[in-house]
């Protein structure tokens, strides 16, 4: 069993998507920082010095003591912040299909391999060759 189980890791598959697993968790990381830290700040100020990730609809305040400590917690939806996400999964889709579509460019399909003669061909010439 553990022999099987290092063949299995060992396969170029396993390892390839290792790495791809890897690498793309990195990219999100640097999506999240663009979007957060150089596309929302500008787009923000554009709209009055707004913060997304502040943006919220609040649907049960928080309620504070005397001495200021939380005693119930917010209730909001923070639409805000799923914009922030939104854009993320654009700018990752959009540079995955330009990843693609580079890559189907460079590597164009084979050329289908001749199947040669059908059966109804085949057919056909063994029935002429016993007519002869």
């Amino acid at each position: 069993m553990i022999q099987e189980f290092k063949e299995f890791i060992m396969k170029g598959n396993v390892l390839e998507l290792a790495v791809a697993v890897i690498i793309a968790g990195a990219f999100g990381l640097i999506v999240g920082s663009f979007i957060n830290d150089v596309l929302m700040p500008p787009i923000g100020m554009a709209l009055g010095g707004v913060d997304f990730n502040d943006l919220k609809y609040v649907l049960q305040e928080g309620v504070t003591d005397a001495e200021g400590n939380v005693t119930t917690e917010e209730v909001a939806i923070r639409w805000g912040a799923f914009v922030n996400t939104i854009m993320n999964f654009l700018i990752v889709a959009f540079v995955i299909f330009m990843i693609v579509r580079s890559y189907n460019k460079a590597n164009p399909p084979a050329p289908a391999e001749d199947p040669g003669p059908s059966e109804i061909d085949l057919l056909t010439e063994i029935r002429d060759a016993l007519k002869k």
